[in-house]
């Protein structure tokens, strides 16, 4: 048991040093940065595709190059 409680006491104390580097750490707030960037421009991509019916235009689009393909792999060589 003695052995078990300074394993314990080890890790404890060995995660307490890496919280502390972790908090003194400020490489994340740019992480967060680009965290809030990438929200922000994925939100006006799907504002984009979201109004004006543009994201149905898309679709019907590739649904129209999807037909097509269909149709041109069914088709017989002259």
């Amino acid at each position: 048991m003695n052995l078990f409680n300074n394993m314990c006491a080890c890790v404890y104390v060995s995660m307490q040093g890496q919280l502390r580097a972790f908090a003194k750490d400020e490489k994340g707030v740019t992480a967060i940065e680009y965290a809030i960037i990438a929200v922000a421009v994925s939100t006006l991509v799907l504002a984009a595709f979201n109004s004006d019916g543009f994201g149905d235009v898309l679709k019907d689009a590739i649904a129209k190059i999807k037909g097509n393909i269909g149709q041109a792999g069914t088709q017989a060589a002259p």
